[in-house]
């Protein structure tokens, strides 16, 4: 497989495909907005001027976009992805999206002979950026192996979780987890500017022991800093945390933290804070 079609070309998707542009891919590129393809193109990738044209004559497509409601267009639109792409090629899509889409996705591939895959990441735009990303994969086993090593020109850590939707429900667990592992933290420097505290003592005392986590050490950091740029926007953590909520109301569970968490994020979201990085939820508390 030497012909790849990328679609979504942002803070995580524009590394990645450049990795890919690296390794020696023959890479052909679409985003909604032309200008942030320009550098790749610049380095030898193809510009398309849609998704379907992007996917034409591909042997893998792999997309990380916005919402799922984006993913549905390019997958399953009249000109979209599948309608594009020949039988026996790989269609990847690397976006938090629903699982019960990932799902659809996947039969719909199949009916036409496409190896669909979902395969939402972890590791933000650090990980991205290092090529160090941790890749979720549901779909085939068979063509999650045929897919490996294009996998690992993006990422290290790359884990065959099931069947179709299977990555989508790792990745939501992921979410579910850093919720609350970022809340917990920002609670924690919430309480101790409250009591007078020199938060960078705090810090010093607190980030490396029982309390460590990625969160505080490089999230509530930045934060501290007054660095709100984003590796990873609210308004995107909003979306994945709305998936886990609802799923989690289809599979029967309770997950109290995690709605706290989507509230105080929307909330942001919703005063303009949606393009700031997720460490903005210590603002929350301010």
């Amino acid at each position: 497989m030497k012909k790849i079609g990328f679609i979504g070309l942002g803070i995580m998707g524009a590394a990645m495909a450049r990795h890919l542009l690296d390794a020696g891919f023959e890479l052909s590129v679409y985003n909604r907005t032309k200008s942030k393809g320009d550098a790749l193109v610049a380095r030898g990738a193809k510009y398309c001027s849609s998704p379907g044209a992007c996917a034409r004559g591909q042997d893998v497509v792999i997309t990380i976009v916005g919402y799922p409601k984006d993913v549905e267009e390019i997958y399953l639109g009249a000109d979209g992805i599948l309608a594009n792409l020949s039988a026996g090629a790989y269609a990847v899509d690397m976006t938090t999206s629903s699982p019960a889409l990932a799902e659809r996705i996947y039969e719909e591939a199949k009916k036409r002979g496409i190896y669909a895959l979902d395969a939402p990441v972890t590791g933000g735009d650090i990980g991205a950026r290092n090529a160090s990303l941790n890749i979720l994969v549901g779909g085939s086993e068979a063509a999650y192996e045929a897919m490996r090593p294009i996998f690992s020109v993006m990422g290290k850590n790359i884990i065959y979780e099931g069947g179709a939707g299977a990555g989508q429900k790792t990745k939501a667990a992921n979410q579910i987890a850093i919720a609350g592992a970022l809340a917990g933290a920002c609670e924690a420097f919430a309480y101790a500017r409250a009591a007078g505290l020199d938060t960078e003592k705090v810090f010093a005392s607190i980030s490396g022991g029982a309390a460590a986590s990625f969160q505080m050490s490089h999230m509530i950091r930045m934060a501290l800093d007054g660095n709100f740029a984003p590796g990873f926007m609210i308004k995107h953590f909003v979306k994945d945390m709305t998936i886990g909520t609802e799923t989690s109301k289809e599979y029967g569970v309770d997950l109290p933290i995690l709605e706290q968490v989507l509230c105080e994020a929307r909330t942001l979201e919703e005063r303009g804070g949606g393009a700031d990085g997720t460490q903005s939820l210590l603002r929350w508390y301010a």
